[in-house]
């Protein structure tokens, strides 16, 4: 048997908010804080929920003392309420402005947070989730590659997950460059 590497269990501990002991937090939001706090250098973290999205924190490079404070959790779920439950379309919803967030008994960076929508795919195109979550970080690593902010980034990953689900196995089903549920995102 192969063993896992670190990361591979890091991000399998992010699924699963009961095992987020490694972080020190009680909730996903509170998580990111702490990865982005533990790590100084890394400019945003992103963590997938499958049908439910993801959640984005992006580090801000300059942090005032006299911007809002928020509390991340409180955020997250400010966020949400924004969501419209009608659209099938992936979307991104974002905090506007940096602001400084804290997560309780963790700490505080300064940034925004962003939730991406999944696309909802009617079950009669469900294929196959096999590689869903690799065909959005793969996504992911693209858009950065290709300057994307991260507004146009998580729907871009999102719908190439989703594109992934429409066929058998993990890549059959990626869409290409030409691909014309890609336009939006390229153009």
């Amino acid at each position: 048997m192969r063993k896992r590497s670190t990361s591979s269990r890091v991000l399998d501990s992010l699924s699963c908010p009961c095992t987020l002991q490694w972080t020190g937090a009680p909730s996903v939001p509170g998580a990111l804080v702490s990865i982005l706090l533990k790590l100084p250098n890394v400019k945003f973290v992103i963590v997938t929920l499958g049908e439910s999205g993801c959640i984005m924190l992006e580090r801000s490079e300059y942090g005032d003392p006299q911007l809002e404070e928020m509390d991340v959790d409180s955020l997250l779920e400010s966020l949400k309420l924004s969501i419209d439950a009608n659209n099938t379309k992936p979307i991104c919803i974002a905090e506007k402005s940096v602001v400084r967030l804290t997560a309780k008994g963790i700490g505080s960076v300064y940034g925004r947070l962003l939730v991406g929508t999944a696309e909802k795919i009617p079950s009669s195109e469900l294929i196959d989730t096999t590689g869903a979550g690799d065909a959005f970080i793969g996504a992911v690593l693209y858009a950065v590659c290709e300057g994307m902010p991260p507004e146009k980034m998580l729907p871009f990953a999102s719908q190439v997950g989703a594109a992934a689900c429409r066929a058998l196995g993990a890549r059959t089903g990626l869409p290409r460059r030409i691909d014309p549920i890609l336009a939006p995102f390229l153009h």
